[in-house]
């Protein structure tokens, strides 16, 4: 088993992928980079399948939370209402977290790999760029502040849906469509219309990430904001006759940099003790169940239905 929180992937992953595919050698990783995602999936799922090696992506706050968030709504959903929910929304309701110099300079490289090479746009802007051969039905961009009518507020872009939902449609594809081959999923942050203008500047004024400014590698939260950190995010499932079901996914610790550590951790453990074939996952595509009651039992999250 390798276990590697070493990035921009995209930069020094690659060997180390193509040496656990081909050795049959299971891993996990923190990465975030679709360009790099997508390839590594065409590029090596092949090899991992004939190998057994599993090759689990994504294993920190990109995308536990809402990989198995969704996962977790689904499986309550069937409970009650007898088939999932063919539309969900993520909703971060809260979160206290800070940045890092490693997570900017993954961002920065996936930035670069599209300015050297623009036909990754596509993969970038389509939520089923890791879904090789399949493409789902049109998805909401959640890319400008909104009015939520169900949540009875303003929402505003979230800075790492566009990852998150990309995973969240991949294992909907591992699991052979549980969710259903018309699944819509969107997350954005609730907030108010006073914020959802200042995040509007904001963006604005950090559009240009290669200024050399701010945190370098090896920055980041001090151990004072890693436990004073949390997130809340809600999912709702909503059907045609307006049935609608809701659970959420909380966790005690700075998302990135406190909470991260400990799903990446439970995650690599909970692969030892499942049984699969090899391939490429999300870990949502491969563990859901054992890792959600890991997760509970030992990383500090909670999932549970609310009214």
């Amino acid at each position: 088993m390798v276990c590697t929180t070493v990035g921009p992937y995209a930069k020094y992953g690659h060997t180390l992928v193509k040496v656990c595919a081909e050795t049959g050698t299971d891993y996990c990783d923190l990465t975030g980079e679709v360009q790099w995602i997508a390839r590594m999936i065409a590029e090596h799922e092949a090899t991992a399948q004939k190998s057994g090696a599993r090759i689990v992506i994504s294993a920190g706050f990109d995308s536990i939370p809402s990989d198995l968030g969704v996962w977790f709504l689904q499986q309550e959903a069937i409970k009650k209402f007898g088939s999932p929910a063919p539309r969900v929304k993520g909703r971060v309701r809260k979160m206290q977290g800070g940045a890092s110099g490693g997570t900017l300079a993954s961002m920065k490289e996936v930035l670069r790999a599209t300015f050297k090479d623009p036909s990754l746009a596509k993969i970038l802007s389509s939520s089923f760029a890791l879904t090789p051969g399949f493409e789902g039905p049109s998805q909401p961009a959640g890319m400008m502040p909104e009015y939520d009518r169900e949540a009875g507020v303003w929402v505003v872009p979230f800075v790492m849906a566009p990852i998150n939902t990309k995973n969240v449609h991949r294992t909907n594809f591992l699991l052979k469509h549980a969710y259903g081959k018309d699944f819509v999923y969107d997350e954005m942050m609730l907030t108010t219309l006073g914020e959802a203008a200042r995040a509007l500047v904001d963006a604005a004024a950090k559009a240009n990430p290669f200024s050399g400014k701010g945190l370098k590698p090896g920055d980041g939260p001090s151990k004072e904001e890693r436990e004073n950190g949390f997130y809340d995010v809600l999912f709702t499932g909503e059907y045609p006759d307006g049935g609608k079901i809701r659970a959420s996914v909380k966790g005690d610790r700075d998302p990135g940099y406190g909470s991260t550590s400990k799903m990446i951790s439970e995650a690599a453990l909970t692969l030892l003790d499942v049984e699969s074939d090899g391939g490429c996952f999300t870990p949502g595509g491969v563990m859901a169940g054992p890792l959600v009651a890991r997760l509970e039992a030992h990383a500090g999250l909670t999932f549970a239905v609310e009214a």
